[in-house]
């Protein structure tokens, strides 16, 4: 472990802990942040209301919308000469949300990174090529700090230009990966198709950024002849460090002392019981530059509070089932892309890379799944290619409980992704 006598604290001494850092944190957001006062003072919030952990329930929630609305730096909670680094997500929907941080924001970062890294089976020895693009995307730099504290060496070749990640991976002897899973997937691909697979000697894959099931993750695990690990995390909250697995992988352990979670009914917006599947909501504990109060993540998942087998005492969140804005709903039906990918990695003539293609017809959505074949040969044997049709149909009816179309493409028709997938393309408002 990176810091035992943190990551295997009591539960009684989490809790305090977080108890001490929610009413710094509320009395923080006050003094130094105009949105935060309003908002605050309107709910008749303070310092001395919080009372116990159950009290951020008079807390009212901080969404994407509000970063969004106190563009560029509303919400920060120093004065610029205070911030060092600025990190902005890609704003595809609109304007970016900015995040800013200060010198001790960056440390504990880093820390929060060296635990997960350490967790998940990295060491001072290992050479990390580290496949996230550099720049206002904050995964990158999140793990690039958290493998430098530990000790290891970091190499920054940034995504894209496979082909240089492949002849690095074997003149360097890089031992661990960083990546989106899908680029990972990818790169294994593309050092099989230019015959080198056995000469890179990875064991180590540190993923993140996109959803990973446990059977994409046993996929990469095949393709590359490594040892997968998630982590998650986001940009509003601090970037990757927020949690991450475990060699155990029964869950990724939440730095509890630095971030205070809590599950809702992203409908309702009440607060579940303990171990509850819903939305998972994040009040950043320590953070300077710019703190969030209750963020709606729109991430589903659920939270398991018992000690894990390696000893570490911090609650375990389940992978992301999917985000509640990511769901599908067809037909009446709710339907997360991630029980596609599950069904789809179960068969092994097809390759793991498909498309879920929304359309709607005389009022009514259809879900069309492209996936792609393992290699061309099956396009020879129609018998063979309708039979396995047919059976993905099959699995993905009794999975989802609705009908969908299933299309069988050829080989490296779909996609390619360097840095986040984008699985989901829904045509809905097309087609009236």
């Amino acid at each position: 472990m990176f810091q035992k006598d943190i990551e295997t604290m009591p539960r009684n001494k989490i809790e305090e802990l977080q108890l001490e850092r929610l009413k710094w944190l509320v009395d923080y957001c006050m003094k130094n942040i105009p949105f935060y006062n309003k908002r605050l003072t309107e709910a008749g919030v303070t310092a001395e209301k919080i009372k116990s952990l159950k009290d951020i329930e008079y807390i009212p929630y901080t969404t994407k919308a509000d970063i969004r609305d106190t563009y560029p730096f509303g919400l920060f909670g120093q004065p610029m000469k205070k911030i060092v680094r600025i990190h902005a997500s890609s704003g595809t929907t609109g304007k970016p949300t900015v995040v800013g941080y200060t010198k001790q924001d960056i440390e504990n970062w880093s820390d929060c990174m060296a635990r997960i890294c350490v967790a998940a089976g990295a060491n001072d020895e290992d050479i990390v090529q580290i496949a996230f693009g550099y720049g206002l995307f904050t995964g990158a730099l999140g793990l690039h700090y958290g493998l430098e504290k530990i000790g290891a060496t970091v190499v920054p070749t940034s995504s894209g230009n496979t082909e240089k990640q492949i002849m690095l991976m074997q003149d360097f002897q890089t031992s661990a990966l960083v990546a989106t899973p899908s680029y990972a997937q990818y790169i294994g691909e593309k050092a099989k198709e230019m015959g080198v697979l056995e000469n890179i000697n990875l064991r180590l894959g540190l993923f993140g950024s996109e959803g990973c099931t446990i059977e994409m993750r046993d996929q990469i695990e095949k393709t590359l002849g490594i040892f997968a690990t998630d982590n998650y995390g986001m940009s509003e909250l601090m970037g990757p460090g927020v949690s991450g697995d475990c060699h155990y992988r029964c869950g990724m352990h939440i730095n509890e002392d630095h971030f205070l979670a809590e599950i809702i009914d992203p409908n309702t917006e009440e607060v579940l019981e303990k171990g509850s599947q819903g939305e998972l909501v994040i009040t950043t504990l320590t953070k300077e530059g710019i703190p969030m109060l209750r963020y709606r993540t729109k991430d589903i998942t659920k939270i398991n509070y018992d000690t894990c087998k390696c000893g570490r005492t911090f609650a375990r969140m389940d992978k992301i089932k999917g985000r509640s804005d990511d769901m599908l709903k067809i037909r009446g039906v709710n339907v997360f892309p991630s029980q596609i990918e599950s069904v789809l990695m179960s068969f092994d003539k097809i390759a793991p890379h498909y498309q879920l293609v929304v359309t709607r017809a005389n009022y009514s959505d259809n879900l069309e799944v492209k996936v792609e074949l393992a290699d061309g040969s099956l396009l020879e044997n129609y018998g063979e290619l309708e039979k396995l049709r047919g059976n993905i149909h099959h699995n993905l009816k009794t999975v989802l409980g609705i009908d969908t179309k299933v299309s069988l493409v050829e080989h490296k028709s779909l996609e390619r992704f360097q840095g986040k997938a984008k699985r989901i393309v829904d045509l809905r408002n097309n087609n009236g």
